[in-house]
């Protein structure tokens, strides 16, 4: 099989995220060129991967390659998106896919229409971690999941002038931009959503148009409710990067920064798994050119992408009209239907108590 031919368009700060990876897929795909707008940036980059070409201009590379990552301000998603599909490359597509439906739809039917791949890059999805998490909870190893908390907590701060600082070229605040993540994991551990609350603010993140915190409480078909809080304005953290699982019969944590995977039942913990990594961007692109070789839909697909996207459209459109979103209808695709039903018979262990966390009674 002949080695794939790979166009990196974009080497800012997410693109360097990409670069360690290409050594382990040395005997898979050649890094023919870097394209970035600042020339320098783009010889950096080249030489860090040994590109023999660079270009300020993506349409002077495409002719040599078959597949491009795209890892552009969100605003350029659709337009470049676009005319890569056209010309009949594979496109694996920084997140979020686009920034209105129209766009993603536009950006869906037109790999369709060429048969290339469209994917969007969402690597937690392939952490090692975060699947055996997915295998716990969907064959109830600890009895069915009730409540899961996702935090994100760093400090992520733009010069003036940066693009990811206006609502307009982001694509909104935080919330689209980094929560989409953990959305899309939500929805792939929790199943169809029914209903929402989002509230976000730009107080501790002024250099922000948008919101800089975000706060999101979804309640799923299957009775389970998830949160998501992220913010880019912490100086510090304890939480960090983490989920938290809530089972009948114990609590589930993935902690990344600790590259853990713990189950907690009263003052018992068990190691259950490690692994050092704290996103696997190898694993997602791995997935691009397993999916191309094999010729299947990836992982993180299109219409995944989209359903995602829906539902931070319209917690967004509520926290405006400050009304509750109705979230139901929106979720259908396969991966997200997935999870076993909360509702069906199990018999609930009784309580173990946690001494450690109750307050002594005054005598």
């Amino acid at each position: 099989m002949s080695k794939h031919r790979l166009a990196i368009l974009g080497c800012g700060g997410m693109e360097k995220a990409h670069q360690a990876v290409f050594g382990d897929l040395a005997d898979r795909v050649d890094v023919i060129a870097c394209v970035d707008p600042v020339i320098e940036r783009a010889e950096a980059a080249a030489a860090a991967l040994g590109a023999p070409k660079v270009a300020a201009d993506f349409r002077e590379v495409l002719d040599d390659v078959d597949s491009v990552l795209a890892v552009l301000p969100h605003h350029l998603h659709h337009p470049i998106g676009m005319e890569c599909l056209r010309a009949g490359k594979n496109v694996l597509m920084e997140k979020p896919l686009a920034l209105t439906e129209q766009e993603c739809r536009e950006l869906q039917a037109e790999a369709d229409a060429q048969g290339v791949m469209l994917m969007t890059a969402y690597p937690m999805r392939y952490h090692p971690l975060v699947l055996k998490l997915k295998e716990l909870i969907d064959t109830r190893a600890y009895g069915p999941m009730f409540h899961m908390s996702i935090w994100t907590e760093q400090y992520t701060r733009y010069e003036p002038g940066h693009w990811g600082l206006a609502k307009e070229t982001l694509g909104g605040g935080q919330f689209v931009s980094h929560g989409c993540h953990y959305v899309d994991l939500l929805l792939w551990y929790c199943g169809p959503p029914t209903s929402g609350v989002h509230v976000g603010s730009h107080l501790g993140t002024p250099w922000m148009e948008g919101e800089g915190t975000s706060d999101v409480v979804i309640s799923f078909e299957n009775g389970i409710v998830g949160y998501h809080g992220g913010t880019w304005g912490a100086k510090g953290s304890r939480l960090k990067y983490a989920i938290h699982a809530q089972c009948a019969e114990g609590l589930l944590e993935l902690n990344f920064r600790a590259g853990t995977l713990t189950h907690i039942h009263g003052t018992e913990e068990t190691l259950l798994a490690e692994h050092p990594i704290t996103k696997n961007v190898l694993g997602e692109v791995t997935e691009f050119f397993d999916a191309i070789d094999q010729g299947r839909p990836p992982a993180t697909d299109p219409e995944q992408s989209i359903q995602g996207l829906q539902v931070i459209w319209k917690l967004y459109e509520a926290e405006e009209s400050r009304t509750v979103a109705d979230l139901s209808g929106i979720v259908d695709h396969p991966a997200f239907v997935g999870p076993a039903l909360q509702h069906e018979p199990y018999d609930w262990p009784p309580m173990v108590r946690n001494d450690t966390d109750v307050p002594a009674k005054a005598e």
